[in-house]
């Protein structure tokens, strides 16, 4: 049995309650799970399992809850240098555009290809600490677009996870930025596509509307089919009355008349869509991801999460790149939805399911394995808990005990692709304080040019 616990061999993870997400089994209260090979090869009890594969590598669950990898249906990795920012003088910022002027645009020129690269690792480390196994992201580096999208890939790869990556194009720095985005697009996407499509992916990225002339829209649609488009839709106020005065038409059926919806693109936020544009979203299968600490923290309203479930709209939940704890997103998903719809008896169904099963069939779009259940041939992505319920759990309220109960400071065990990344809350492959102690450093430069 090899000491090394970030090398991938057979891997038994049991001892504990398993989860798995799996309609046709979802509850095995002394389970066990069999990774091998980086898929998960069986799943069943503790006993049975641990008695036929003695020569597996053991993970022990301690009695805990054994569960799938969480998902993030949408992050910015390059957020991460920004924590603690006090900003530099100024006017502050008095509504979303000036949120975005006077901050994230301003961030995003000030990062180099290092900076992305340490900035994704920082995010990686919290994700894993977290039991987040797979992140969708959407990047922009104005001054350092190409390699930056093969700069995250690498922390990806070194971190041990799964990511579906794409840069955001957008005229608001010109046209030449504009096209030096699309490059960077499509070269890593057929990077991507060289690939098995296990852990890594690529998406066409795009910013939103307001920056994105028709001109730049109509070569990003002529690029070649890229896997889709991963865009924030309509997530400030004025979004949609600018689009309307600018080419007479909402964001989405601008989108739409462009070819950039359909099964593999995501529409971020889709806060203020109409019901034409809703339908529109559902006759596309475009999926929509919602981002509701984000969504608070601009004041730009709460996405009509209700509706979109109840018409049928694929919609996964992210973090916008605010944090990357899907629990804590879906802790703020639950009060936000009773808050927006002034009842405390909504959204019990609706935002596990966005979590635990939707941010799973959206990733499933981009991958060639399948991820989100603990189910024989899909990935071996999992997290352990240290839970030790105050009440009986089973699969019929273990959604309720994951909103008030453990959240992520019970994370003790994080694998992924059959691989033990964190063992008993300690890194097993990389170091976390060299990270860290890197990123302060480059912070410091990143907040002189800012």
């Amino acid at each position: 049995m090899s000491p090394n616990l970030g090398v991938r061999e057979m891997l038994l993870v049991g001892n504990g309650a398993v989860i798995t997400r799996d309609p046709s089994r979802p509850f095995i209260r002394d389970g066990a799970v069999l990774c091998d090979g980086g898929l998960i090869r069986e799943v069943g009890t503790w006993a049975d399992l641990g008695a036929r594969y003695p020569e597996a590598q053991f993970l022990d669950a301690k009695g805990g809850l054994i569960h799938p990898g969480l998902i993030n249906a949408h992050m910015h990795y390059y957020s991460a240098l920004v924590r603690g920012f006090g900003g530099k003088g100024g006017e502050p910022a008095a509504d979303f555009v000036q949120v975005l002027e006077r901050l994230w645009w301003r961030l995003d020129k000030a990062l180099t290809l290092e900076d992305v690269k340490v900035s994704a690792q920082v995010c990686l480390l919290e994700a894993i600490r977290c039991g987040c196994t797979c992140m969708l992201d959407h990047h922009a580096s104005p001054n350092a677009i190409t390699g930056s999208l093969f700069a995250i890939a690498e922390a990806v790869e070194e971190m041990g996870l799964s990511a579906c990556l794409c840069y955001e194009v957008s005229d608001r720095d010109g046209e030449d930025k504009a096209l030096e985005g699309i490059r960077e697009n499509r070269d890593f996407i057929q990077h991507a596509s060289k690939g098995d499509g296990r852990r890594m992916a690529g998406t066409f990225g795009l910013h939103a509307s307001l920056t994105l002339s028709d001109k730049t829209l109509d070569m990003c649609a002529s690029s070649g089919d890229y896997q889709g488009f991963h865009v924030h839709v309509a997530e400030g106020q004025t979004d949609e009355p600018l689009c309307r005065e600018r080419h007479g038409l909402s964001i989405v059926d601008r989108f739409r008349r462009f070819g950039l919806l359909g099964p593999k693109s995501m529409a971020i936020h889709c806060i203020h869509v109409d019901q034409e544009e809703m339908e529109i979203l559902k006759d596309t299968r475009t999926a929509v991801v919602h981002n509701p600490e984000s969504n608070m923290g601009n004041a730009v309203g709460a996405a009509k999460v209700l509706e979109m479930n109840r018409m049928g709209i694929l919609m996964g939940l992210g973090t916008d790149g605010y944090v990357c704890d899907m629990l804590r997103s879906y802790a703020m998903a639950n009060a936000l939805v009773k808050h927006s719809a002034g009842h405390p008896n909504v959204g019990w169904g609706e935002i596990p399911t966005m979590l635990f099963q939707r941010n799973y069939e959206i990733a499933n779009r981009y991958f060639s394995v399948n991820r989100g259940m603990l189910k024989e041939g899909w990935a071996a992505d999992l997290v352990v808990f240290d839970y030790d319920p105050p009440t009986p759990l089973s699969d019929a309220n273990v959604n309720g005990h994951l909103l008030f109960g453990p959240l992520t400071g019970h994370v003790v065990h994080t694998v992924a692709d059959g691989k033990v990344l964190y063992k008993d809350r300690a890194f097993t492959s990389v170091d976390p304080k060299a990270i860290m102690a890197r990123a302060r450093e480059l912070a410091v430069k990143v907040w002189e040019r800012f």
